[in-house]
């Protein structure tokens, strides 16, 4: 009797593939294996070193190394973190740098995924390369033009590494890639421009502005990762990954327990810009844009693969602020008891405190005392 023919029962399973993980150490890709090797996936973890996570196979070394190959020997789909949500880890590198490697990582992976023959490679970005503007349809389609605009930036990296990944992905036809891209991150391991605006004391209104929160969920960006890799239908060329759905300001503010401050729109982007210019705050001005304009996505490919998201928007938000408890941010600069800035932190949102600091800034140029104080 044929193997076609046996019965289900005497037929031989089919091997669960193996996924290769990129920064997998780190504890926002440790939380992603921790996913994947729950549902039982033989999990390879890439980074420089090895982390502790039981029942991932770790083959250290650097990914932007051609010598990654021979890592990703008897892997089938290799999934990427090109989006990295530790604002403090990123903020180390000097932004040519930071995007030089982001590339370099990108090329080699491809290369190294073809020659190795992997089937499938998938690059984690973010919703945020769609671009937060005013006119954004809401929710925006998955294939939705990516619209961001920024020439600097977190952002501004990721639309330069979702391009090279195009521009490569021509080279080797035999290499299928899918993007997938996360609404505003929660969870462990996770530190971005987004939560910090959650730990300011009051949250930052620019006037005549709608925004509307979407989150996503560590562990919900792992299983879609899953299903992005084990689904039975291909997956398009861009998916998204989402609670579904959307918060508006007044949810949040009535959720979070923190008040609001509004701020004339065009004075948060000269005083942002000031400040960013200053090297007093970590990000470009532009990203005020987030917090002021919808990017909200719908998980419509995964949905579709029988997907779903354990939390919602609300519970995301409260995993959210139970995670900065006690920290403090002035636009995405982390702040403390003997910052200069923080002092004004206390009772201010961001972009008032951003006036504030720039006209202390000011002061501070055009004269000191004769004890080295600001006049």
């Amino acid at each position: 009797m044929s193997s076609a023919s046996a019965p289900a029962s005497r037929r031989s399973p089919t091997p669960a593939p193996r996924l290769a993980l990129t920064r997998a150490a780190s504890a926002f890709g440790g939380a992603l294996a921790q996913e994947l090797v729950a549902a039982g996936v033989q999990v390879v973890g890439l980074d420089a070193r090895a982390g502790r996570l039981e029942g991932v196979d770790w083959r250290p070394g650097d990914v932007a190394a051609p010598s990654v190959v021979a890592a990703l020997d008897d892997v089938d789909v290799l999934l990427h973190v090109a989006f990295d949500p530790d604002l403090t880890h990123v903020l180390e590198v000097q932004p040519a740098a930071r995007r030089a490697r982001q590339i370099d990582e990108v090329r080699t992976l491809v290369t190294a995924a073809a020659a190795a023959g992997v089937a499938h490679l998938v690059v984690v970005t973010s919703t945020m390369v769609f671009g937060a503007r005013r006119d954004n349809p809401v929710p925006l389609p998955e294939d939705h033009p990516g619209r961001a605009a920024e020439s600097e930036g977190l952002v501004a990296d990721l639309v330069a590494v979702e391009e090279e990944l195009r521009a490569l992905a021509s080279v080797h036809p035999g290499l299928r890639t899918t993007i997938v891209r996360p609404a505003a991150l929660v969870g462990p391991g996770v530190d971005t421009m987004i939560t910090r605006h959650f730990e300011a004391p009051r949250l930052l209104r620019l006037r005549g502005t709608e925004p509307l929160w979407s989150f996503c969920h560590v562990a919900d960006l792992g299983t879609a990762l899953l299903a992005v890799a084990q689904g039975d239908s291909d997956p398009p060329a861009q998916v998204s990954v989402a609670a579904g759905g959307a918060l508006t300001q007044g949810q949040v503010e009535e959720l979070s327990g923190i008040r609001g401050i509004d701020v004339a729109e065009g004075t948060a982007y000269a005083a942002a810009d000031r400040l960013h210019r200053l090297g007093v705050v970590p990000v470009p001005a532009t990203d005020l844009a987030y917090v002021a304009h919808p990017w909200v996505s719908e998980p419509g490919w995964l949905t579709q693969a029988g997907w779903r998201p354990r939390y919602d928007n609300a519970a995301c938000l409260a995993v959210l602020l139970d995670e900065v408890s006690g920290n403090r941010a002035v636009m995405a600069r982390r702040v403390g008891a003997r910052d200069a800035v923080g002092a004004a932190a206390a009772g201010a949102a961001s972009a008032a405190v951003a006036a504030i600091a720039t006209a202390a800034l000011m002061r501070r140029r055009r004269g000191r005392g004769p004890t080295g104080q600001v006049r």
